[in-house]
């Protein structure tokens, strides 16, 4: 079965004030499709790279799974929110803090380390979604979980202000680590602008607005797993790997495959499994 017009990968830059819910809904009604997931949302005052997977293209999410992701931010000094961002009140106000530091404090939230989410998130306690809890004026105890920041850089300064780059984890929260290098350079702090740049190799420069999506704009499934094996079958083959059978692989094969057949369309994802490729994700009907 040949790929759908809309069956695949699409970028989109989602612009300040809207929801990732509202971006996907666009999308959908665009593309005259409800199957359509993401692989991570942005806060509505954040803008930049959404990555949507759209049709069966939906079955290789939890290959986005944990994709390192960029952003450009703004951290202004001197107060803390109850947001961690430029949206809520104001709940401590302190002196601002020298840059040097400011550039020590993000030594020590550079790597390895736990973040507690913000108050405003949808972590769960008890099966209560945190903001759920916080717009009742209730404050649960949300547990710090291990998240890795490979990278800071201080882009510059404007009076409060501080612009950075940063690469992080999937499931980092940088509105959390605004409100915690506040707090590590003996001051306080928020997020006051986010823009994501990049997620796993995908760029926001290759995204298309809102406005412009399309089923022209949908790339094929094969491009959400770049780093994948390619691993081409003729017709015999790929009907069996349609029927989720698998197929002999090198005793040095590791990995994930992209199985494709002679058109190059993506057939399959699978997994290396001994000397045998097990599908895992089909995408053509056997």
């Amino acid at each position: 079965m040949a790929k759908a017009p809309d069956d695949g990968l699409l970028l989109v830059d989602k612009p300040a004030g809207m929801t990732s819910h509202d971006a996907v809904d666009r999308a959908r009604r665009a593309l005259r499709t409800k199957r359509i997931g993401h692989g991570g949302t942005l806060d509505p005052f954040a803008t930049g790279l959404l990555v949507l997977l759209v049709g069966r293209a939906t079955r290789l999410l939890p290959y986005l799974d944990g994709e390192p992701k960029a952003y450009d931010a703004t951290i202004r000094f001197g107060a803390e929110t109850d947001t961690d961002d430029l949206t809520g009140t104001v709940t401590t106000e302190a002196a601002l803090p020298t840059h040097a530091a400011v550039e020590k404090a993000i030594e020590g939230l550079t790597g390895d380390i736990d973040q507690v989410p913000p108050a405003y998130s949808a972590k769960q306690v008890g099966g209560t979604r945190a903001y759920a809890a916080a717009r009742r004026g209730q404050a649960l105890a949300l547990a710090a979980v291990p998240v890795r920041v490979a990278r800071w850089e201080i882009r510059g300064w404007r009076d409060a202000e501080c612009d950075v780059s940063v690469i992080c984890g999937g499931g980092t929260y940088i509105r959390a680590l605004a409100r915690d290098l506040g707090r590590a350079a003996g001051s306080a702090a928020h997020l006051s602008a986010l823009r994501r740049t990049a997620s796993g190799r995908f760029s926001v420069r290759d995204a298309v607005t809102v406005d412009a999506i399309s089923a022209a704009a949908v790339r094929e499934p094969i491009e959400a797993i770049p780093d994948a094996a390619r691993v081409e079958v003729d017709a015999a083959g790929r009907s069996r790997v349609a029927r989720g059978m698998t197929l002999p692989a090198a005793a040095d094969s590791g990995g994930v495959a992209a199985i494709v057949d002679d058109s190059g369309e993506l057939v399959a994802v699978a997994e290396a499994d001994g000397e045998l490729w097990q599908p895992r994700v089909v995408l053509v009907d056997g």
